[in-house]
């Protein structure tokens, strides 16, 4: 009987704990990225929009993804797996640009931003140049 009641005392606390753990997300592989061929983004990351940008001279084009929890809680940690893959297809972090939730990366002549949210993320190419 003691068990019993021990178990439907600790109840609550394991519910609450269970609902404190961080959501992850899951990235099943990578494609091409919608606005540069050179650009992998998780194959399950839904494409929310390419972007045109007519407004700003230093930014080229962008795409926004959503994949939920990508960011961690509100946007707070970094996916470090797709950061990962990103070096190793050879993009170079310019770490002294970074900018919060916004990541600098070079590869080549090409520099791209990208801005990570809790649950989606954006890559904007920069013209050539921009960061100069």
């Amino acid at each position: 009987m003691k068990k019993i009641l021990l178990t439907l005392c600790m109840l609550p606390l394991l519910i609450w704990v269970q609902g404190c753990t961080p959501a992850t997300y899951e990235i099943e592989g990578y494609t091409a990225s919608s606005m540069n061929p050179d650009i992998p983004v998780p194959t399950n990351a839904k494409l929310i929009e390419n972007i045109a940008y007519s407004d700003d001279p230093n930014l080229k084009k962008g795409a926004k993804y959503e994949l939920k929890h990508i960011g961690g809680e509100q946007g707070l940690y970094p996916p470090m797996d797709y950061f990962q893959k990103l070096a190793d297809t050879g993009w170079v972090e310019i770490e002294e640009e970074r900018l919060g939730h916004v990541h600098f990366l070079k590869k080549d002549n090409t520099v791209i931003a990208i801005e990570i949210q809790e649950d989606s993320f954006q890559i904007t190419e920069m013209i050539e140049g921009a960061m100069e």
